[in-house]
């Protein structure tokens, strides 16, 4: 039997700011996916640093995040008949907080996953490859869940948080196609569904020629180096 916590369930599913005031367990469990948040972002910047230094260049172009709106959450938990509860967020949803890197070029996706995937403090939850297999409209892009430690206070917990790793060009094509999914159904317009897939399937040819052109610049100047030396 599904179980709903009532005054939750309200909170949920109003315009939130300022009512969560009413609900401590709520707001402390935002505050530590914002903490999750934090302590992802910090790792991704020192990363990024290093790889600077390493490669002479910067794999991360830049970093989103945000945090799944309280109304969101709860529509979520009812379309898959869960309890409208705190302790039903902990144990079923892990998308509640969200980042998205967006790389230079495909193989930086899997270069910073790879790192992060190693650290010691890093558990990967799930992996989802979109760009060696993409969903039928086009999509494209690296998902992994993974869960970091926070600390509050004398408090070690570890939290649950989505990374969507992707290139620029596909995160080009994924805005636009969010954005315009909005205007219209899309099961009443298939012929837009084939040229956004289209448009998909154009982008991914891009972006393996600008890799190729890369590493093309990359080995005429070791080839220079050498000739130098």
């Amino acid at each position: 039997m599904q179980v709903y916590d009532e005054k939750l369930l309200t909170i949920m599913s109003l315009d939130s700011e300022g009512i969560l005031e009413n609900l401590s367990e709520f707001k402390d469990l935002m505050l530590h996916y914002k903490s999750a948040i934090r302590t992802v972002r910090t790792k991704l910047e020192i990363l990024n640093d290093e790889l600077s230094l390493k490669n002479s260049r910067n794999p991360i172009e830049f970093v989103k995040s945000r945090l799944k709106k309280p109304a969101s959450i709860a529509q979520k938990l009812r379309r898959r008949n869960l309890d409208i509860s705190v302790k039903s967020i902990k144990e079923n949803l892990y998308d509640i907080a969200g980042i998205r890197v967006v790389c230079s070029f495909a193989d930086d996706i899997y270069g910073i996953a790879d790192v992060l995937a190693s650290q010691d403090d890093v558990e990967v939850v799930e992996i989802k490859d979109y760009i060696k297999k993409p969903k039928p409209n086009g999509y494209s892009s690296y998902h992994m869940i993974i869960k970091v430690p926070i600390y509050l206070h004398d408090v070690k917990e570890l939290i649950p948080i989505e990374l969507q790793i992707r290139t620029i060009a596909m995160d080009f094509w994924a805005s636009l196609e969010h954005k315009m999914k909005y205007k219209k159904s899309m099961d009443e317009a298939p012929q837009i569904i084939n040229r956004l897939k289209e448009c998909a399937d154009s982008i991914s040819e891009i972006d393996k020629k600008m890799l190729e052109i890369r590493k093309n610049i990359e080995n005429m100047n070791i080839i220079q180096d050498d000739a130098n030396y």
